[in-house]
């Protein structure tokens, strides 16, 4: 048997400790952390949202630019196979309203706990309070372990250290300097799915922090994205917010601000809206008017008259047209991306050209790279998990061909 390590006790590193052992190799899984899938167990506290339901195409499109490179692995370990794979835990899944697939039990538990079981059935060792911190001059691997700095030599490697979110779940980054040591392009690691800042009003803020905006249509420049957010107390963030992370984090960080357009009644038309508005108010208050007529909820109503306060026109100053259109096209400058430690995922990472087709570092032999270290983001819809357990089995299939090469 040949001895192989994976660094990382998440998804990918799982899943590659998985697929190198029903391919005959002697695993080791090294993790900082006291336990595996910490940042696993994390994602599932909502709903343990696995992977998506929509037809592939479609599916691929959600990486982006990074779609090219995750095809093959994700064509092999598809969304269809992952959801059989859990099944054959003892946790069959379903698909959601949404087209989002989640195990029945709703949860990560069950389902890590199942697959933790069968992963040591199969012989695959655990090292954890392993913190791996490079290489020594025979090219081992050093850990700082309990006992003290620990060598280990392994015929090869797979890495699956995560981004730089949640660091206190063991995702921390700290790989990135070890790697560019070794002359790894590596693209700076960057908030995804991340909430943003905005300056509310001290009224606005007190009234409606933790309120949803359902229902809303928001855009930014071309791209537009239908769903809900939810008002924080610095700013905002939420599945549509996520949707979008990617466009409006390069707007704030290319020029410090983005300005996002929030539509309250996307199914109307201007006109429609216009003469709902049109009628005599009589003497309820304008909020009341807005709330009856048009149907804007109490927060709408909010950022409405956020808005107001920016232009310096009052929202009774404004006709029904003015009113109308501004329901839905109301104006969010949005002044900062929330910190990468409280972002669900990241982008950046090992860029795509140092790796070759099967995940291999072509500047260093033998060691992998798999998971969110990659150069690659997806919104939250089961994609990120699923490029994750996917570049997992490939890496290590990759291993095990260039041990099968090697030993030839």
């Amino acid at each position: 048997m040949t001895d192989t390590a994976v660094i990382g006790a998440g998804p990918a590193g799982l899943m590659a400790a998985e697929v190198l052992a029903q391919g005959g190799a002697r695993v080791t899984v090294y993790d900082a952390m006291p336990s595996a899938g910490r940042k696993f167990l994390m994602a599932g506290r909502g709903g343990l949202n696995l992977t998506h339901s929509e037809p592939l195409p479609q599916f691929m499109a959600r990486y982006r630019e990074a779609a090219p490179r995750l095809q093959a692995a994700i064509e092999a370990f598809s969304p269809e196979a992952l959801r059989a794979w859990s099944e054959a835990l003892g946790e069959p899944t379903f698909v959601g309203t949404s087209g989002r697939v989640f195990p029945k039990a709703f949860k990560a538990s069950p389902l890590l706990r199942a697959w933790l079981r069968r992963l040591d059935a199969s012989g695959v060792r655990f090292a954890f309070r392993h913190r791996w911190t490079g290489w020594d001059g025979e090219e081992r691997l050093v850990f700082r372990a309990p006992d003290g700095a620990a060598a280990v030599t392994a015929s090869a490697t797979v890495l699956a250290l995560g981004g730089a979110s949640w660091p206190r779940l063991g995702s921390d980054g700290g790989w990135v300097e070890l790697l560019a040591a070794k002359g790894v392009a590596i693209s700076k690691l960057r908030p995804a799915n991340s909430g943003f800042t905005v300056a509310w009003s001290n009224v606005f803020r007190d009234r409606f922090e933790g309120q949803p905006l359902k229902g809303v249509a928001l855009t930014i420049g071309a791209h537009t994205v239908r769903g809900e957010a939810t008002i924080t107390r610095s700013g905002i963030e939420g599945g549509a917010i996520y949707a979008l992370s990617a466009e409006l984090r390069e707007a704030v960080l290319s020029v410090g601000q983005a300005t996002l357009s929030i539509a309250l009644r996307p199914d109307l038309e201007a006109a429609a809206l216009t003469a709902r508005l049109s009628g005599t108010r009589g003497k309820q208050s304008l909020a009341n008017f807005l709330r009856k007529a048009a149907q804007v909820s109490p927060v709408g109503i909010g950022l409405m008259q956020e808005a107001a306060i920016v232009s310096s026109r009052p929202l009774a100053a404004l006709s029904p047209a003015e009113l109308a259109h501004l329901i839905n096209a109301i104006p969010v400058r949005l002044t900062g991306v929330a910190p990468i430690d409280r972002a669900i995922s990241t982008a950046g990472g090992i860029t795509f050209d140092e790796l070759d087709d099967h995940f291999m570092l072509r500047k260093l032999p033998g060691v992998f790279a798999a998971g969110e270290m990659l150069d690659w983001e997806a919104p939250t819809g089961g994609y990120l998990l699923q490029a994750s357990f996917a570049t997992g089995a490939a890496a290590a299939r990759g291993v095990l061909q260039w041990l099968a090469q090697s030993s030839s």
